[in-house]
């Protein structure tokens, strides 16, 4: 057995979200159809360099006020798939509550190892703290929240100064079983990479807080990857929560996000009025 009493075909399907969820195909089409509308209303900051690479790029979405905190979004999809373009409907929500929201690209495996992939997404944090001011956003008041291997990048980012708060969502925070299993044909995890890049082994000495949520129909390790690490990030004295989102799976939880009522939007106003 190769991980928690799993063959090579059981940790596969423990990780196959796609497969998990049978309109899942549905689900993102109509993420992209919603962010492309999105951006036809929204596109006066759309690209901005953070980095030298082609997906070094992040799209700012401005809310009205000035002045006011920034949602920093970090895509999912395994770190081999997807792109920022996909996630702009995001930000509705966070526009709503005034709040601007920044939807983070970075480089996909194979092109990038893990190594390069947190180093790609800390530096986009850096970039906007170092240049939110120039758009009339808050500096300062910098949240992150990120989806799937966004969750895990999310976690990544705690250990960075300008980080006031975070929420990951339904992400991977062992990589253990992603080196173990098909994901690992393009990320290429040796063991030293996947610890140094696995959230659940390098806790830092103090961070804002961070609510680690998923969704109660999500596949059962991915669930118990959250509230495993939930549970270590309080037991070390951190400030944060887990946030089971009930009836959610790994897809239709982001529309808790999305919604100006839904739980995780809910969750991160809670965290900017602190």
């Amino acid at each position: 057995m190769l991980y928690r009493g799993m063959n090579r075909a059981q940790l596969d399907a423990a990780y196959n979200n796609l497969a998990a969820v049978p309109n899942s195909s549905e689900i993102i089409s109509g993420w992209a159809a919603r962010s492309a509308r999105f951006r036809e209303r929204h596109h006066a900051h759309l690209g901005l360099a953070y980095g030298e690479q082609p997906r070094e790029r992040l799209d700012l979405f401005l809310a009205a006020e000035p002045n006011a905190p920034t949602l920093a979004y970090i895509h999912g999809g395994y770190w081999q798939m997807t792109d920022k373009e996909l996630y702009s409907s995001i930000a509705e929500g966070a526009l709503s509550h005034g709040l601007n929201v920044a939807v983070v690209e970075y480089t996909l495996a194979p092109d990038a190892r893990m190594d390069r992939i947190v180093g790609e997404v800390r530096r986009a944090i850096a970039w906007l703290h170092e240049h939110l001011g120039d758009y009339g956003a808050n500096p300062d008041r910098i949240y992150v929240a990120g989806h799937s291997a966004g969750g895990h990048l999310t976690a990544m980012t705690m250990t960075l100064a300008a980080v006031k708060g975070g929420i990951a969502i339904s992400g991977l925070y062992d990589l253990e079983p992603i080196r173990l299993n098909y994901l690992n044909e393009k990320l290429g995890l040796d063991e030293a990479e996947a610890r140094r890049n696995s959230p659940m082994l390098n806790f830092p000495p103090m961070a804002g807080p961070l609510v680690v949520t998923y969704g109660t129909a999500e596949l059962p390790e991915l669930c118990r990857q959250s509230i495993d690490y939930a549970q270590a990030w309080v037991g070390r004295g951190l400030p944060g929560r887990l946030l089971p989102i009930d009836g959610a799976d790994h897809f239709t939880i982001l529309e808790t996000l999305a919604r100006p009522d839904g739980e995780l939007m809910q969750a991160l106003l809670a965290l900017i009025r602190g």
